[in-house]
């Protein structure tokens, strides 16, 4: 058993306040793999006053100081990338595949895009030609507290720390307490390359604790969080007296329009997509939209694909799909692949149940629904598991129709080889991402979403300026 009961506050390790455990459970087996404390209203007044106190000094640094800090994360994280795919691995079940080149992969690209994107970033800037005594200055917002999630939790913690690092603000970060190894580990490595005393700190907790003290916290200046909309609308109300920014990366519920000109692979590669991370990604294509000239042919396909997706345990190389991260996501899963029978859709493949040879683990069957209306619960509803969601349309308009007709705007997708036509839905699809064809957004490329998807956005120059305040100035006096 790990044992990880300490705290990272003001550049210290430390005992919590008052002790309270909580098992960590490897959802490969359903058994504790680590121990790890909760903290309680003191242990998150101790980490915003370190970050507070940090604050002054961190904040008017050179940027070449930070930057040259941020290069000294990447090569220490570089450097136990081995031990952070384990931890990711055990926490949450990724394939250690998996977890090594995409999970941890995704830590490295986006510290190497901020450290691009920081490069080029002037914090000082003149207005324009027409005002050469004015100024726009970015400075950093000030304290931030950071929320993040389970399903990619170094994607998402590097999104937020490194951007808000390099502007100059301090931080106290609250990381899933179902997955919390990993963030235990970023914080030694930050620890390692010298970040300074109360600069970042960790709080281990759950969202009513720790959550909610660093949400509705008069000394947090901005409030980050990457989560379920659920969560994010309590955040947004509990923040709401202290009048602090929230920036909000939220579900989503993925259209990925095919039509029939689209390529051989659109259909598989869409299936393959959905399913990946066991379904655990809020850009998920997860309702497949696909023109009805093909639509047989790709729902065949779909099936064919879920059939030969392999589930298998997390230790084991090879690039199938592990379990789903706890017992509730699992008992969630089973109860929308139930209503989607329920409804009336058309089961291919997959289904209730965990896959064949498994009788514990928090194990989905790769599943495919064919017929499905929009407005059915598996449409409507983010369910973050291994489902995918086939849905018939007649031409462009009415794929625009059904691809816009949700609560969510994160990540839509079109195939189709006629360019005109996906430059027209790319402008009218309301969701802040469109992917075309499967090519997939670049280096510093901005990452979030409308509607009941967020507000805000990561990575590039909007992730640094996320974490900005802008300052208008009159009367500059050249130097």
């Amino acid at each position: 058993m790990i044992e990880k009961r300490q705290l990272y506050i003001n550049g210290t390790w430390v005992d919590p306040k008052i002790s309270n455990d909580f098992n960590v459970i490897n959802p490969a087996n359903e058994e504790p793999c680590a121990v790890i404390s909760l903290g309680a209203q003191a242990d998150t007044d101790a980490a915003v006053a370190a970050a507070r106190g940090a604050f002054d000094s961190f904040a008017h640094t050179d940027k070449a100081e930070r930057l040259a800090l941020i290069e000294k994360i990447l090569e220490v994280y570089n450097r136990r990338a081995d031990e952070m795919a384990e931890a990711i691995s055990l926490e949450m079940g990724a394939p250690i595949d998996l977890a090594r080149n995409s999970q941890v992969g995704a830590g490295s690209w986006h510290i190497q895009n901020f450290i691009t994107a920081l490069k080029g970033f002037e914090f000082e800037r003149p207005l324009g030609d027409h005002a050469p005594n004015d100024r726009i200055i970015h400075e950093p917002v000030g304290v931030v507290g950071m929320i993040t999630p389970w399903n990619w939790p170094m994607n998402q913690v590097t999104l937020k720390v490194i951007p808000a690092l390099a502007v100059g603000c301090t931080m106290v970060l609250k990381p899933s307490e179902i997955a919390p190894l990993s963030s235990l580990l970023f914080a030694e490595i930050l620890d390692e390359a010298g970040v300074p005393a109360g600069v970042f700190n960790l709080v281990n907790g759950d969202g009513a604790g720790v959550g909610s003290q660093l949400t509705g916290h008069p000394d947090v200046d901005m409030i980050s969080f990457t989560g379920s909309t659920r969560a994010g609308i309590a955040i947004s109300k509990n923040a709401a007296d202290t009048l602090k920014p929230v920036h909000l990366e939220l579900g989503g519920k993925g259209a990925n329009i095919i039509f029939a000109d689209a390529d051989e692979k659109a259909v598989k590669r869409g299936a393959l997509h959905c399913f990946q991370n066991s379904g655990q990604s809020c850009n998920a294509p997860t309702r497949m939209l696909v023109q009805r000239a093909i639509y047989a042919d790709a729902v065949e396909i779909a099936r064919a694909t879920a059939e030969a997706q392999a589930v298998g345990l997390p230790s084991e190389p090879g690039r199938h799909i592990g379990p789903v991260v706890s017992e509730m996501q699992f008992e969630k899963i089973q109860g929308l692949i139930q209503k989607g029978i329920d409804e009336g859709a058309r089961l291919v493949a997959g289904g209730p149940g965990r896959p064949e040879g498994f009788n514990r683990g928090y194990f989905v069957r790769p599943t495919v629904f064919a017929d499905v209306s929009n407005d059915m619960t598996i449409a409507r509803e983010e369910i973050f598991g291994p489902v995918l969601s086939i849905i018939p349309f007649e031409d462009e308009a009415d794929a625009l129709r059904i691809a816009n007709d949700t609560d969510y705007g994160l990540t839509n997708y079109v195939q189709s080889q006629d360019g005109a036509r996906c430059n027209r839905l790319a402008r009218r699809l309301r969701s802040g991402m469109v992917e075309m064809n499967g090519k997939s957004r670049s280096a510093g490329s901005p990452f979030g979403g409308m509607k009941k998807s967020g507000n805000g956005r990561e990575g590039g120059v909007w992730g640094l300026e996320d974490f900005c305040e802008v300052k208008a100035v009159s009367g500059w006096t050249a130097e």
